[in-house]
């Protein structure tokens, strides 16, 4: 069931969060492994074997801040948003889609429709309803090229998808896909990805998870 989105930020509804180190809560449960077997080939492509693992388990932690969230949607959709991009030309996936107006890219758009399509090859069979399945891709569509979100769910799904950036593993690889030395990204993150977040709990998660890895990566000084 989708719930209509609060005011942004979102206020916590469900006591502290956990700030902890990411890697200390993995995704839980086997549930969802049917899917993962079913789009290992789509994981292949732009990182996406390490980005959808950590922001499943990002997820996860959203969802327990936010109990009143559908959290099976959530799930899905951060599971499945970026599989499209492994439908795409892989040569415009850092040429178009990490320089320039890259928010705007045309490849964008073309990888949240290639993800729909998959959501819709891969969930029917393994017993999602048609009505959980266009709920899902209601928000892989758009999550990269809307600006705003159109539900509790689909705000926590893009903090989730923001979220695992602010890692070590997301640092080192997304600022090799646009071309930056780690401290010009970590920047770039605290100045215009920190205020995309649209809840408290992804605020509070994202400061905390960044500010240790700036420590880790010493970026104050390699830089």
């Amino acid at each position: 069931m989708i719930h209509e989105l609060p005011p942004t930020p979102v206020p916590i509804t469900n006591g502290a969060v956990d700030t902890s180190p990411i890697g200390l809560t993995p995704a839980s449960g086997v549930d969802l492994d049917p899917i993962w077997k079913a789009v290992v080939t789509e994981t292949r492509t732009r990182g996406n074997d390490i980005h959808l693992p950590i922001s499943l388990a990002y997820a996860e932690r959203l969802c327990a801040a936010y109990p009143d969230a559908d959290d099976a949607i959530v799930r899905v959709a951060i599971l499945l948003h970026d599989v499209g991009w492994a439908r795409v030309d892989e040569s415009r996936i850092i040429s178009e889609g990490f320089s320039g107006d890259w928010k705007k890219a045309q490849i964008r758009f073309e990888h949240e429709k290639q993800g729909c399509i998959i959501a819709r090859e891969v969930l029917p069979p393994l017993g999602y309803s048609p009505e959980f399945v266009e709920a899902v891709c209601a928000i892989i569509d758009g999550h990269d090229t809307r600006h705003e979100a159109h539900s509790l769910e689909d705000a926590l799904m893009r903090d989730a998808d923001r979220l695992w950036r602010f890692t070590t593993a997301g640092i080192a690889l997304a600022s090799g896909w646009f071309g930056m030395d780690p401290a010009t990204y970590t920047d770039r993150l605290y100045e215009q990805i920190i205020p995309e977040l649209l809840t408290e709990a992804g605020i509070a998660m994202g400061r905390t998870e960044l500010d240790r890895s700036t420590a880790l990566l010493k970026t104050a000084v390699l830089r």
